[in-house]
């Protein structure tokens, strides 16, 4: 399982370093990061669970990103590929395996709002106006996952 760890903390600095540098990201790196992650998930809760908790992860990711397609359709009049980058929406989807619905809807919201301070930080000192949202997203779950291993979150795999 330490192998499996460091695969996932390893995949999501990965998407990290290439959404900041060059703002796209190689799409292997989602199917890993789901893979590793669901792994994890299914061997902390009962089997019984996990599916339930697959559905409504994916429905809260379905139900965002159709919020998202709505306001970039009626509010901004621009297309979605302009608004919202794939590497984004891949990075959604990879993620609906990290953590039970109840704690993985808190910390997605928490994810992305950590995305939001830390562009309005950095964007001070970038040319870029675009947001590394996958980037972000995936620091944002390596440190909630290292803190859940050191111990300084007990329960992010509970209902």
């Amino acid at each position: 399982m330490v192998i499996l760890k460091i695969i996932l903390i390893f995949t999501l600095i990965i998407v990290l370093i290439q959404d900041i540098k060059e703002r796209q990201v190689y799409w292997f790196l989602f199917p890993i990061i789901g893979i590793c992650s669901g792994v994890l998930l299914y061997q902390n809760m009962f089997s019984e669970l996990f599916f339930t908790t697959l559905i409504v992860n994916l429905l809260f990711v379905l139900i965002l990103l159709l919020v998202v397609f709505l306001y970039s359709k009626l509010k901004l009049k621009a297309n979605l590929s302009e608004t919202f980058g794939l590497g984004d929406a891949l990075l959604f989807f990879a993620l609906i395996f990290t953590f039970s619905s109840i704690t993985f809807i808190v910390l997605f919201v928490f994810g992305l709002l950590f995305s939001l301070v830390l562009h309005l930080f950095l964007s001070r000192k970038s040319k870029q106006k675009t947001v590394p949202l996958a980037g972000y997203l995936g620091l944002f779950f390596a440190i909630v996952y290292i803190s859940h291993w050191v111990g300084l979150l007990k329960s992010v795999y509970n209902i």
